[in-house]
């Protein structure tokens, strides 16, 4: 399984907020080569979007990738093109913390899926995907794939996802972690030399907002446990997090709503949460409305249990893989 990565580069880039660079460079990572069918069109290529604050490389872990990409696997990297970007403002793609801090253009999801379908399309040289994958930010955006690239796939498989504008408590913590780097002084309208210790504010939300109080009880049982669980969670988020980055990561999903569109998508659709989601709890009653209007779609809600892990189900793929392998043969798990 040799994985490539490369970057691909759009020259005179416009954002839908008005904005344009110069030079908009995205990364990617690749797994395999595309085949192509008797008439000429790839018919083995798997686009799969990671979440906020996230990249591609999260797919590469074995959680992930043991469970799906191995020879004899269902998405074989032996016979299949996966192809894992970096979402703008994500990885190692372009971004704020690059250096044009708060001058960078404020994207948004359609940007970002604009981008990707680009990166496919004339980067890769893909005319056709035989299944988007996303979690979480990269579910919503799986959403967006169906609606605006309708003809573009064969299946759609969006986890850890709603198809709604974001509202309600998501919302809310969203705005809240805005809101911690934006009114710390030390921010200085995105000219920090140091992060700004309204990043860790906005770690603390992050940390509630994909929390999973039945796992994180039995793995912090103490008192002692818990606070040294949290200490080890900061210090890894505020590792590999930038303040400025983070900002417009939770911004760019205002742009979000998928809701009234949902009727242009015609591709086969499985919707994957789990029951102990927080972002995405189950009782708002969403996804049922959104299945009575696509024919063709599926919702999976997986149980709580000893293995589920709130949020963060969605790249333990062995928990829901067998739903996956249903559904790409037409059947049911």
């Amino acid at each position: 399984m040799e994985l490539r990565t490369d970057e691909f580069t759009l020259r005179d880039f416009s954002f839908n907020c008005g904005d344009s660079l110069p030079e908009l460079h995205i990364h990617y990572r690749t797994l395999g080569e595309p085949v192509h069918d008797a008439s000429g069109r790839v018919c083995n290529a798997v686009l799969i979007l990671h979440g906020t604050t996230g990249s591609g490389a999260q797919f590469l872990k074995p959680s992930f990738a043991g469970e799906l990409f191995q020879r004899r696997q269902l998405l074989d990297a032996e016979k299949h093109f996966i192809i894992l970007p970096d979402g703008i403002g994500h990885g190692r793609s372009s971004k704020p913390s690059a250096g044009l801090r708060l001058e960078f253009p404020r994207y948004g999801y359609l940007d970002m899926i604009r981008v990707q379908q680009l990166l496919v399309s004339e980067g890769l040289g893909v005319d056709h995907l035989k299944l988007v994958l996303g979690t979480s930010m990269g579910g919503m955006q799986t959403w967006l794939w169906g609606i605006h690239y309708p003809d573009f796939m064969d299946y759609l498989v969006p986890l850890a996802s709603l198809p709604a504008e974001i509202a309600g408590r998501n919302r809310m913590i969203r705005k809240m972690i805005m809101d911690s780097i934006r009114t710390d002084p030390a921010w200085r309208a995105g000219n920090y030399i140091e992060q700004p210790p309204g990043l860790i504010n906005a770690i603390h939300l992050l940390i509630m907002m994909t929390s999973c109080p039945r796992h994180w009880q039995k793995e912090a049982p103490t008192r002692e446990a818990a606070e040294a669980f949290l200490a080890e969670r900061i210090r890894s988020y505020a590792g590999a997090l930038d303040a400025n980055d983070m900002l417009y990561a939770f911004a760019a999903s205002e742009d979000y709503n998928p809701a009234p569109d949902l009727g242009r998508i015609k591709a086969p659709l499985l919707a994957i949460n789990s029951a102990d989601d927080q972002v995405n709890p189950p009782e708002l009653g969403i996804m049922e409305a959104a299945m009575e209007r696509l024919p063709q779609g599926r919702y999976v809600l997986l149980p709580i249990d000893e293995h589920t892990r709130g949020h963060g189900t969605h790249t333990l793929a062995g928990l829901w893989k067998h739903h996956l392998v249903a559904f790409l043969a037409g059947g049911d798990a």
